[in-house]
């Protein structure tokens, strides 16, 4: 880490906004760039790189950073990125999964039958959940994040996550009950 770089730290850490300002200045137009040569999507790229910036400022007094601020803010991009990168693939998996339950022409009519209805208990029990505890299932199962990034997004801790994700869990088991058979 360079001495700009330490004092850059410091003065952050301390809640200098004009540090920080200066910070964004010199290196979002880069990373930007960066991230949607990985990504290929201006718009995700964009929020990416806000996000981490943000990130910044808001955890700025246990900010620690070992490296200088190019390579940080750079590996940053890099891990959000690939995190991106793989919640696409995830849905896209789902989407493909679904297409394959949806493709009624292999199903019998039972199978179709049993689908449908399937669906649309699942999507009744998923919305008689308490709200902050459906938001949190949603925002796992059908956007495919992660706990930690619901809890950074959320604005609330991961155990509470995790605790609302057991409440949604056990409430669907207990309501599918009828459905599971399980030998």
């Amino acid at each position: 880490m360079t001495i700009q770089d330490i004092a850059r730290l410091k003065a952050i850490k301390k809640g200098n906004i004009q540090e920080y300002e200066l910070l964004f200045r010199e290196y979002f137009q880069p990373l930007l760039s960066y991230a949607v040569s990985i990504i290929k999507s201006e718009a995700n790229a964009e929020e990416i790189v806000q996000d981490i910036f943000f990130g910044i400022w808001k955890n700025k007094k246990s900010l620690d950073i070992h490296t200088s601020f190019s390579s940080y803010l750079y590996k940053a991009v890099y891990n959000n990125c690939l995190q991106l990168l793989k919640r696409e693939k995830r849905k896209l998996n789902y989407q493909q999964d679904g297409r394959n339950w949806n493709n009624h022409e292999s199903m019998n009519p039972g199978e179709i039958l049993l689908y449908n209805e399937l669906s649309v208990k699942i999507n009744k029990v998923v919305e008689e959940l308490p709200e902050n505890c459906k938001t949190i299932f949603k925002l796992n199962r059908y956007q495919g994040l992660k706990y930690s990034e619901i809890a950074d997004k959320l604005a609330i801790s991961i155990k509470t996550v995790e605790a609302n994700m057991t409440k949604a869990l056990k409430y669907l088991k207990r309501q599918m009950d009828e459905y599971v058979h399980i030998n």
